[in-house]
């Protein structure tokens, strides 16, 4: 079967698995635990704050003028509650996945080192730190091209080529790095980067098209605000299920092209070790 194909299914079947699907589930209690620590603390105080600037405010006072002669000066309690929790909302959310993303892959790919490739050696010498550093001038990078890309943006059919390619890079280049740092040495990610540049950047364009699904629900919470309570934690977890698909997709077809390389170079190894035998002993 085609390597891509083949870490695809796999991909998907190890989705199913209790242990990646409580995972997924990771973030819906971390922003809940920090909801409730935050709300704890803070709560007050910042519906204190808001009260202050909206009270402040001309256009606001108007607006509650305007709302009373329509029957509707009850909103004003309501206001403030709302604008604290649309603000802080997307600050945990982006936190709590940022904590889940870096506890995530590494698990999942030892899940799948574990399962599929028990025999494989960890020689790589990638750190988590080290991971972090390639991961932020990566998408250094990514931002700096999409900054220079941006006049080109208004010729039509590369709006729609452009944007996918520089963060479908940027997927491969964080993703594929972490699936092979705990195995592969520097040359052997080197050459499996260069290798398989092509397949692997196709398979970050896919991703981040994947990873763009949970935008819909984004959209919809702002459409339909008396859903937040509902759409906001199912759109959250399928983005971390997306994120845990992909990693999972990376981590079998990047550790299956590491295993057949190793297989490679030992066969390519095992004639030069037969022909420096003494001739007695052949």
């Amino acid at each position: 079967m085609n390597p891509l194909i083949d870490s695809f299914w796999r991909a998907a079947a190890y989705c199913l698995r209790p242990g990646v699907i409580v995972l997924s589930l990771l973030p819906l209690l971390l922003i809940c635990v920090a909801s409730l620590a935050l709300g704890y603390l803070f709560w007050d105080n910042a519906l204190d704050q808001v009260r202050l600037v909206l009270e402040s405010s001309d256009f606001v006072n108007h607006g509650w003028a305007w709302l009373d002669s329509m029957g509707l000066g009850r909103i004003k309690t309501v206001l403030a509650p709302l604008v604290v929790i649309f603000t802080v909302t997307p600050l945990i959310v982006m936190v709590c996945l940022l904590v889940v993303a870096l506890m995530m892959t590494p698990w999942l790919v030892r899940l799948v080192a574990r399962r599929r490739f028990p025999h494989l050696q960890a020689l790589g010498t990638g750190s988590f730190m080290r991971s972090v550093v390639w991961s932020l001038a990566s998408a250094a990078l990514a931002m700096v091209a999409t900054i220079i890309s941006i006049p080109l943006w208004f010729v039509p059919p590369l709006v729609l080529i452009l944007p996918p390619l520089i963060w479908g890079w940027l997927t491969y280049r964080v993703m594929a790095f972490d699936a092979l740092a705990e195995h592969a040495t520097d040359d052997e990610r080197n050459i499996l980067l260069r290798r398989h540049r092509s397949v692997l950047l196709g398979m970050g364009v896919i991703a981040g098209f994947l990873g763009a699904a949970p935008s819909l629900l984004w959209a919809s919470v702002a459409l339909f605000a008396a859903m937040f309570v509902i759409l906001l934690p199912l759109a959250l977890w399928i983005y971390t299920l997306v994120f845990a698909f992909s990693s999972l997709w990376f981590a079998h077809y990047c550790l299956a092209a590491l295993s057949a390389l190793r297989a490679e170079a030992a066969a390519a190894a095992s004639p030069r070790d037969l022909r420096s035998l003494p001739t007695s002993t052949l």
